[in-house]
């Protein structure tokens, strides 16, 4: 099966405070906590193996439990080399899958597609409205470098942590209060953007709210519902 393994049920774009987070349920919200992939910037793995390799090598690489693919992300998110990467599939999964890796990890950059719509412009419209922008991505410390030189987006945050400098990753409670820490900031007046439903879990278990992203006019929605005065959709 293609995507991450065991992802939860969960509604796009509504705001969710379970948890922990439901003590911070209609609080006011000060500062944004956003994910990169997929909500700011486009991930496709996809896209990097599409030159090289025919559709039913990509499909069964992208299944974890044919290539090891996600597991081997999750242990580069959480401070593995590129190096361990490689190995854990290669040891798990056999030379062939490796070798793939080894093509997607060479040609990363080609996963990154471009900026998600309305992005650019929901950052600079919640810092207009006097609401702190961070990023907390789960994200291999080497591969990471790749992206922020790519997009200028990661660079308009007040302060961003990654999960491989860090060694701890998403959805574990504990990244999300490390983050709490780095930003000086209270779970309470904080909402967490991610399109990962797993990840909204996380936050809520440290008593963050969140959104899971879908759509960039129906996320303006909510955080307008949610109190924030940036513009609405037009209609």
């Amino acid at each position: 099966m293609k995507g991450w393994p065991g992802e939860p049920e969960m509604q796009h774009d509504v705001m969710v405070a379970q948890d922990e987070a439901s003590e911070s349920s209609g609080k006011p919200i000060t500062d944004v906590i956003f994910d990169f992939g997929n909500v700011l910037v486009y991930w496709d793995p996809e896209a990097v193996l599409i030159p090289r390799y025919d559709q039913s090598i990509v499909d069964q690489f992208l299944d974890n439990e044919i290539s090891g693919f996600y597991d081997a992300n999750d242990q580069m998110d959480g401070g593995a080399s590129l190096e361990e990467g490689y190995a854990f599939v290669k040891n798990k999964h056999g030379e062939y899958w490796a070798d793939v890796m080894q093509y997607y990890l060479d040609n990363f950059v080609d996963s990154l597609t471009g900026v998600v719509p309305g992005a650019r412009v929901l950052i600079n419209d919640l810092r207009k409205a006097g609401i702190r922008v961070w990023g907390l991505s789960n994200w291999q410390q080497d591969l990471y470098h790749i992206a922020e030189d790519r997009f200028e987006i990661l660079h308009d945050l007040d302060g961003k942590v990654i999960s491989g400098n860090v060694k701890m990753r998403k959805p574990h409670k504990e990244i999300f209060e490390y983050a709490l820490n780095a930003f000086g900031i209270d779970a309470s007046g904080a909402v967490f953007i991610d399109d990962k439903a797993m990840n909204i879990v996380g936050a809520n278990a440290a008593g963050i709210r969140g959104i899971r992203f879908a759509d960039p006019r129906a996320l303006r929605e909510v955080l307008i519902e949610a109190g924030l005065p940036i513009p609405p959709v037009v209609r």
